[in-house]
């Protein structure tokens, strides 16, 4: 059992690269993150993009509740893409914008807890965004500094951690195998 989680940038290759880490033949799960947004053909292209190259034997749930999906279901090899589309769900439903981080910690800290308790091989896939200039607007640098402690709270409790650049795995935890 390996606990991983897979970050990079956007069209760093991350996803891709984490969908090789579960096994090509097989019961897999796959829980998507990414909410539908009416209206947006660029977004609606990108997930169907992802919903193709999955293999017909994986299940897929396409859920904010990671936590819930993690605890109850019957373990099985599972990848989370991406934690980047679960904390702005998180964030929505819990007000954060206004109230600030703080009204996502529980949330926060179930899915690390989900994380940490799992028992099968668990693949997660997030956004770095430490790389790029200090966002100019409030909830821009209070999406990057939430995501960037979730990031941190999540990789403790992983046996590795990959960064992902220009399809490129690099090793910051653990062996890359």
């Amino acid at each position: 059992m390996a606990t991983t989680l897979v970050l990079g940038g956007i069209r760093s290759g991350k996803s891709r690269f984490a969908e090789s880490l579960l096994p090509a033949e097989g019961p897999a799960r796959y829980l998507a993150t990414g909410s539908s947004l009416a209206g947006d053909e660029a977004w609606a292209t990108r997930v169907a993009a992802h919903r193709s190259r999955r293999p017909s034997h994986w299940t897929t749930a396409e859920t904010t509740d990671i936590a819930t999906e993690l605890r109850t279901r019957a373990p099985l090899p599972t990848l989370v893409d991406d934690l980047g589309g679960w904390l702005t769900a998180a964030m929505d439903a819990r007000g954060a914008w206004d109230a600030g981080a703080d009204a996502v910690t529980a949330d926060i800290g179930a899915l690390v807890e989900a994380v940490a308790a799992y028992s099968v091989d668990l693949v997660i896939v997030s956004p770095e965004v430490g790389l790029t200039v200090v966002p100019a607007t409030a909830a821009g640098r209070l999406f990057a500094d939430a995501l960037g402690t979730l990031n941190q709270a999540v990789a403790a409790h992983c046996d590795r951690v990959l960064l992902v650049v220009a399809g490129q795995p690099l090793a910051i935890k653990g062996a890359h195998t």
